[in-house]
């Protein structure tokens, strides 16, 4: 795994031993951040179940303002933080190594730009983050979500927290979904 392009373009990154983690494939991040492109500088990005840091490392190299890491296993956090080290992008970064959820309310930013999220698959979390999104006052109309989710996730639940599907890029064994608060 490395830095696809920007300031720390080309450096690997270290990944977390063991299962517990799975580090988006280069080819899907490249992907992800030719869709994101017109909306990474100077952006606020959010990072959560950060494994790696892989993702938002990418949007520090191209241009976010900065982006927080959240992630509570202590492997990735150590993991997250050499890795940062390495890319020397750690000025730029906010590393919580906590629980996302509470995390979230700790955040005391006025706009998160992008909040990208990829946790555990098949276990429920993506309705009750989108629950605990709907309730933060960082989360506006102009902030993109995006979850990361095995093919078959679905989250027609977004709507009751407020939340509109504006697009999914499907993979061969998974998926990103692109949402957006409605508007009031």
């Amino acid at each position: 795994m490395r830095v696809i392009a920007g300031k720390a373009r080309s450096l690997p990154l270290k990944t977390p031993v063991g299962m517990d983690t799975r580090p988006t494939t280069d080819r899907i991040k490249e992907t992800l951040f030719n869709i994101l492109s017109p909306d990474i500088p100077d952006a606020v990005f959010m990072d959560l179940f950060s494994g790696s840091g892989g993702i938002g490392i990418e949007a520090l190299s191209r241009g976010a303002k900065r982006a927080y890491f959240v992630e509570q296993n202590n492997a990735a956090v150590s993991c997250i933080s050499d890795n940062l080290k390495f890319t020397r992008l750690m000025d730029q970064a906010v590393l919580l190594k906590q629980d996302v959820y509470s995390a979230l309310y700790g955040i005391s930013e006025k706009e998160a730009d992008i909040i990208f999220a990829d946790p555990p698959y098949h276990e429920g979390h993506e309705e009750r983050l989108l629950q605990t999104l709907s309730e933060l006052h960082f989360v506006t109309e102009n902030t993109l979500i995006i979850i990361e989710a095995d093919l078959k996730t679905e989250l027609s639940f977004a709507e009751e927290f407020g939340f509109d599907i504006i697009r999914e890029k499907k993979y061969k064994t998974n998926k990103h979904i692109f949402l957006r608060k409605v508007i009031e």
